[in-house]
């Protein structure tokens, strides 16, 4: 079973355009996203998703640069997108990944791979989101290519197209899921990146616990543990709400 992580990524992003190319700690979010997602186990290969606008040529050259494989699709109709990199690449199973994430762990996204590869009886999908418990920033959706290809055939809302995996876990009846849960619930800790607040936090992590990227994400908790007025920088800003209409 082929296992193959997509990384989506783009330059239009409402609140801080750009945002995947910004600086963190001497390499660019996307590099960060990139390179701790390929320190998981159990990937065959890791592919960046981008759009065919103009504006993300320069995704394109750091994807060259890097040594990464990309995939251009729609911009709007990330869904669309998500499927053809996955069949550019003949991945079986999908794992979905995002390029504002750069405290991304390969240790959970192997443990959420390894539960679904292990779930007996089988499911069509897996993720530590469901039902939150994890940091945001720290979420790893796995899928199988048919779970994928079922949802491009009956999603037909806007906002389904462009979150890819909407309607796999809205729709439990059609789909068998699988929530992946921490024991401690850490869900209102803040670690993607969305605003200039959120690129200060995480920049601060990577200061403080070393800019070779090499920590793991308990790393992040004893260090919030010891300094917790770290969690002020951006933990007043609010995730932009899923839209259904």
């Amino acid at each position: 079973m082929r296992t193959v992580a997509i990384i989506q990524a783009h330059m239009g992003s409402s609140r801080l355009p750009g945002k995947v190319l910004m600086d963190v700690a001497g390499q660019s979010m996307l590099e960060r996203v990139v390179r701790r997602s390929q320190r998981c186990t159990g990937l065959d290969a890791v592919v960046v998703a981008t759009s065919d606008l103009p504006g993300d040529d320069v995704i394109v050259e750091a994807c060259r640069k890097m040594g990464v494989a990309v995939y251009r699709g729609s911009d709007e109709d990330v869904l669309d997108r998500f499927r053809g990199a996955a069949a550019a690449v003949a991945a079986d199973l999908c794992v979905r990944i995002n390029s504002d994430c750069p405290l991304i762990d390969p240790g959970v996204s192997d443990h959420v791979i390894h539960r679904f590869k292990q779930a007996d009886p089988p499911v069509d999908y897996a993720s530590n989101k469901i039902h939150p418990s994890y940091p945001l920033g720290l979420d790893t959706e796995v899928f199988t290519l048919a779970a994928l290809e079922r949802a491009w055939r009956l999603a037909r809302q806007p906002y389904q197209r462009s979150h890819v995996t909407v309607y796999i876990y809205q729709h439990p009846g059609e789909f068998r899921l699988l929530s992946i849960r921490d024991e401690v619930d850490r869900s209102d800790w803040r670690w993607t990146v969305d605003t200039w607040e959120d690129l200060e936090f995480v920049r601060q992590v990577y200061l403080r616990l070393g800019a070779d990227g090499e920590f793991t994400w308990r790393d992040v908790v004893g260090l919030l543990e010891r300094e917790p007025h770290l969690h002020e920088i951006n933990s007043h800003v609010r995730g932009k709400v899923l839209h259904e209409g």
